[in-house]
């Protein structure tokens, strides 16, 4: 092995031994879907190529959990799953069939749980309070003194206390049986532990005695005292930067890893750890180097520190380039135009629309996180005569305006280390935005607060290692993620309806579209940085599937007949359009139901208006999750529903599926066939390797049939010719990952590598996977179809191939080496995989 090649597996993060997945497939466990369900279908995934499981999170979670990231018990797998052996049994009959398994982890934090007593490190924090031997599990504020927030009620505690809701009450608790039969406190579901003497106290007395402070819902986001997960009051942060936090939280899974049964990891939203860095390295000598991923969203051309321990990130910055890649730049504007049109106004930028909308979240339901950080800060201040005279409110306008200046999820400082100059930039950058919005009374101040979270030395000489200021670098850090997601995924992104698939998670959206010199040259580099990252293009977080996402990507190709057909739309919908109904909802609506249906037909209402309602509320335009708003709510779903039977709408929206139908084939197969085969380790979203149109969680969840897509891959893998979009799309995954498995050397090894090929068509995407400067396998794909059939097809175009004789592996045609006529190449399909014959 050469010191380049070396150079590079090290910076991937895992030892040079480690098992490397060669392609993925994600599978949503459930209790509907356990462990032995997977291993039903084992020949299935064999058949299909892929070489490993990757696993929803196995860990014991909150009752009736469907998704299983609200970890509770860290030291068990989840018994509704089928417990810990039954996940050995999964992996032995696994390895049996040459499949290994990768599981996520969930790091940063735990359910708060109904009843409470689910979390038993939780009970005991709630029970003891700072005495606690979990009190440093989580990122609880100790330091006023106040007990712990506890906002469950649905009225104030003087209302429920006047109500006689709350009731005290004796029992065995579940986990805690050897305590016998203990006093508790009932409040409907919830149950709350008694502290040791207070059990005689009048109820009022009773409540204000306890280690946790119960409280009205509302006042979560003012008042809350623990660190959660963004503004989710149900999840709270726990602290895995303590060593002993760590090991207990990752014993199980650890061990897993070392004894075989699970081969690898990916790494749930390490941003909102203290030290993401640091995290991954204690990881990655813990599990001896295993193969880990991280779920880290990149903003823009923002890249993946290298020193980090990990193979790369879970792939939303290879999905963004993949889907611009395949949009055409030239339906930007009139794009613009018909949600101009619809709207009737400006709408502003969108950096301006991100600035508001991250402004709302940090005033409103990340308001005690912000309010923390001044307090911190304030402290820092207040104890040093040097810094006296910065007041807590100049402290927190400059706080809050650089959260909502800062454009990625955070700079990486740590607390004692020598921030690296990516680091110090970003800062710099977010204080010079953040300055223009500040009046000039405050810049001193902003100066301050700059130097504070780099962790200069500022104020009075020697107190950088001051624990206040340590404390401010760490949690604004924590605080910028949590911002950017409220505020960008889920508020500004569900308000910027231009185009849907640019508001995507982890896609920059105002990146229209990228050029294929673009795309090569990022590829280009992640073989060379992170050749072992994972790719995906649909994932349990994605607000709309692959498919649904091409769909769309084919306005870009015909923008003015788009803008032609929103016009029949509205004039069929005319009659029944309520006054209520906004210009950027009607616009996501329009495109949501081409986006989800086919010629064939419409998505079944029920997911449409789960989806609709979460729109409506994430977007927090009109209603909201905590101030729903039912008059518009009804107004946009009747309209909704009513456009949605309606046989006139249907015909325009299959019409319109008709006229774009070489462009969607194009799309959907395309965008497959380039995510399977570009640097990295593709991940097959559970059901995806067909065409399976979904949307955001719950929708993106639902149960797959295994046994129907086991049927289609005999067929197609078969001499049958595929006979729709369906089974197309089946032949290209199966084909793209069976190539994968039998040459691993081109993708995965240590010599591949990755480069374009010439074509003298910008509608063709051609690269080659090589080992060394050899070429094994070749992708052939078709870049904005529907634009390519309006110029008369290939025509004379050519690919340039590589000497020898290749064979494409979906059609069974071969050719040899030099200039191939691209009709030729791609006569009846959009794309073609060739290896070397």
């Amino acid at each position: 092995m050469t010191d380049v090649t070396h150079e590079r597996t090290r910076r991937a993060g895992h030892r040079l031994d480690a098992p490397v997945p060669n392609s993925t497939y994600r599978l949503q466990l459930s209790a509907d879907f356990t462990f032995a369900d997977a291993a039903e279908h084992l020949e299935y995934f064999v058949s299909l190529g892929v070489s490993h499981l990757y696993l929803s999170p196995v860990l014991e979670a909150a009752p009736g959990s469907t998704h299983f990231y609200d970890v509770v018990d860290h030291s068990r797998i989840a018994e509704s799953l089928g417990g810990v052996e039954a996940l050995r049994e999964l992996s032995w009959k696994a390895g049996e069939h040459g499949l290994g398994l990768i599981a996520d982890v969930v790091p940063n934090h735990m359910a708060v749980p109904t009843p409470a007593f689910h979390n038993k490190a939780l009970w005991s924090v709630l029970a003891h309070g700072e005495e606690s031997d979990h009190a440093h599990w989580f990122d609880v504020d100790w330091s006023s003194g106040d007990p712990v927030l506890m906002p469950v009620l649905g009225q104030r505690i003087g209302t429920v206390l006047a109500a006689d809701e709350l009731h005290l009450d004796t029992m065995v608790v579940p986990g805690f049986e050897e305590a016998g039969e203990v006093h508790v406190l009932r409040y409907f579901e919830h149950v709350f532990p008694v502290r040791e003497g207070t059990e005689n106290l009048p109820m009022a007395d009773l409540v204000d005695q306890q280690h946790y402070r119960l409280a009205y819902w509302r006042v979560a986001n003012e008042e809350l005292n623990y660190r959660r997960f963004f503004d989710v009051g149900s999840l709270v942060a726990v602290r895995v930067e303590d060593e002993d936090v760590f090991e207990a939280t990752h014993r199980v899974i650890v061990d897993l890893v070392k004894d075989g049964t699970l081969q690898g990891l990916r790494i749930d939203h390490p941003d909102g750890l203290a030290d993401p860095a640091g995290y991954l390295a204690r990881l990655h000598d813990a599990t001896d180097g295993a193969w880990v991923v991280v779920e880290k969203i990149l903003e823009g051309d923002e890249q993946l520190p290298r020193s980090w321990r990990t193979a790369g990130t879970t792939g939303y910055d290879a999905a963004w380039r993949v889907g611009a890649l395949l949009r055409d730049p030239a339906g930007s504007s009139p794009l613009a135009g018909t949600l101009h049109r619809l709207t009737g106004d400006a709408m502003g930028t969108l950096p301006d629309m991100i600035s508001e909308a991250k402004l709302e979240i940090v005033k409103e339901s990340l308001s005690s996180e912000v309010h923390r950080l001044a307090t911190i800060a304030h402290t820092v201040c207040h104890t040093d005569v040097r810094l006296r005279d910065h007041t807590w409110r100049s402290l927190y306008d400059c706080l809050r305006t650089l959260l909502v200046e800062f454009d990625r999820y955070r700079a990486y400082v740590v607390a004692g280390v020598p921030p690296k100059p990516p680091s110090l930039e970003a800062i710099d950058h977010a204080a010079e935005r953040a300055q223009a919005h500040l009046d000039p009374e405050r810049h001193e101040t902003l100066e301050v607060v700059v130097d504070l979270l780099k962790g200069a030395e500022v104020g009075s000489a020697g107190r950088t290692d001051d624990k206040n200021r340590r404390e401010l670098i760490t949690r604004f850090q924590q605080a910028c993620g949590a911002v950017m997601a409220k505020g960008v995924e889920d508020t500004a992104y569900y308000r910027w309806t231009h185009l849907l698939p640019l508001c995507e998670v982890g896609s920059p959206a105002g990146r229209f579209a990228l050029p294929p010199s673009g795309f090569h040259a990022w590829a280009d580099e992640q073989q060379l940085a992170f050749p072992h990252a994972m790719t995906c293009l649909t994932t349990h977080d994605t607000k709309r599937s692959e498919d649904v996402r091409a769909r769309l990507g084919v306005l870009s190709e015909a923008a003015d007949e788009w803008d032609v057909t929103v016009t029949h739309l509205q004039e069929a919908a005319s009659r029944i359009r309520p006054a209520l109904l906004d210009g950027r909802m009607e616009n996501l609506w329009w495109q949501t139901l081409v986006g989800t249906s086919d010629e064939h037909g419409f998505m079944d209402w029920d997911r449409l208006e789960g989806y609709l309602v979460k729109a409506m509320r994430e977007s927090k335009t009109h209603t909201t999750w905590t101030a729903v708003d039912a008059d518009y709510e009804s107004a946009v779903l009747w309209f909704a529903q009513s456009t949605h039977t309606d046989p006139a709408i249907r015909d325009i929206v299959l019409a319109w599926h008709k006229s774009v139908a070489i462009g969607t084939r194009a799309a959907i197969l395309s965008m497959k066939l380039i995510q399977l085969t570009m640097p990295g380790v593709p991940d097959i979203y559970q059901g995806t390797e067909m065409v399976a149109p979904s949307l955001v969680d719950p929708d993106n969840r639902r149960p797959v049939d295994f046994a129907a897509r086991a049927s289609a891959l005999r067929k197609v893998t078969g001499r049958a010719k595929p006979k729709s979009l369906d089974e197309e799309k089946l032949l290209v995954t199966a084909r793209a990952v069976q190539a994968r498995r039998d040459h691993p050397e081109a993708f995965i090894g240590d010599h591949a590598g990755y480069h374009p090929l010439a074509a003298s068509s910008g509608h063709a995407v051609v690269y080659a996977r090589t080992v060394g400067d050899e070429p094994q396998v070749i992708t052939v794909a078709t870049r904005l179809g529907l634009d390519l059939e309006k110029l008369g097809g290939w025509r004379e175009h050519t690919v340039t191939l590589p000497d020898g004789r290749w064979r494409d592996v979906l059609s069974g045609r071969e050719f040899e080496g030099g200039n191939v006529d691209l009709h030729d190449l791609l006569p009846a399909m959009p794309v073609a995989l060739l290896v070397a014959a």
